[in-house]
């Protein structure tokens, strides 16, 4: 009987060493595979080009790029341990994220890709009949406001111009912070009539707006940069990517989702 315990004994000492160095082995490989890909994080808005760009790049290199794109408190605490490129929906929120994040960039790598132009995402078929930024301050319009997310006084700029500020004002009828949520007040909220932001969120959203262009004189832009990681793993293929958002075929893929 005892050595019949001491068998089973040794049998279970011996599955579970086996069982240990197959997680070892796996854990390994897991590793190695992390190592073979490029983490690039952002917010939503420059999303559907850099998408689409990571896989081109991916498939002409052999290697993968992911992007993760979303609200900032969605992915900040995976992008500490493993981003290798981060990138903004404006030149001030890129720089807002180094102050908040110092030495998680590389300012030294700092680069400015294309200009996006601010526009006016209105409901299918335009039931307001919303041509120009004056319309805006028609009575029973309704605004969401994105006050922040790169477009933190996106509007005003546009108001202070003409002069309409404080009759946009009166037509805000609710702000929130991100695009997210003004995306999803869009689709839940049915009397909201315009949203000022940018052209390209009606790439986005084609099933969901129509999209009023401002005339080329009254058009705002803004920037949409990009940095590496000081502590990103693939720094040689970072760059590289980096490098490939620069290009003349990078550019033609962000005008096609509404940049200059």
């Amino acid at each position: 009987m005892r050595k019949i315990k001491f068998v089973l004994f040794v049998i279970l000492i011996f599955a579970g060493a086996i069982m240990m160095t197959g997680m070892a082995s796996e854990k390994g490989v897991k590793s190695k595979k992390d190592n073979n890909i490029v983490y690039v994080y952002g917010p939503g808005g420059p999303f559907g080009p850099m998408e689409e760009l990571a896989k081109r790049f991916s498939k002409g290199q052999g290697i993968q790029v992911q992007v993760v794109a979303g609200p900032e408190g969605k992915w900040i605490e995976n992008a500490k341990q493993n981003g290798d490129i981060i990138y903004g929906g404006s030149s001030y929120m890129l720089r807002n994220f180094s102050f908040a994040h110092p030495k998680l960039l590389s300012e030294d790598s700092w680069v400015e890709l294309y200009s996006r132009p601010a526009g006016i995402l209105v409901r299918k078929g335009n039931p307001k009949n919303i041509q120009t930024f004056a319309d805006l301050t028609k009575e029973n319009v309704r605004i969401v406001d994105v006050n922040g997310a790169g477009q933190l006084g996106l509007w005003e700029d546009l108001a202070g111009r003409k002069g309409l500020i404080p009759d946009i004002q009166q037509n805000i009828a609710v702000s929130v912070k991100t695009s997210a949520e003004a995306i999803e007040l869009w689709k839940l909220d049915s009397t909201i009539d315009a949203w000022i932001t940018y052209e390209s969120w009606h790439y986005r959203l084609q099933n969901e707006t129509d999209l009023v262009k401002f005339s080329e004189e009254d058009k705002l832009y803004r920037g949409t940069p990009a940095a590496l990681t000081l502590k990103g793993q693939n720094k040689k293929m970072a760059e590289k990517f980096l490098t490939y958002l620069q290009t003349e075929e990078a550019h033609k893929v962000f005008q096609k989702w509404g940049w200059k």
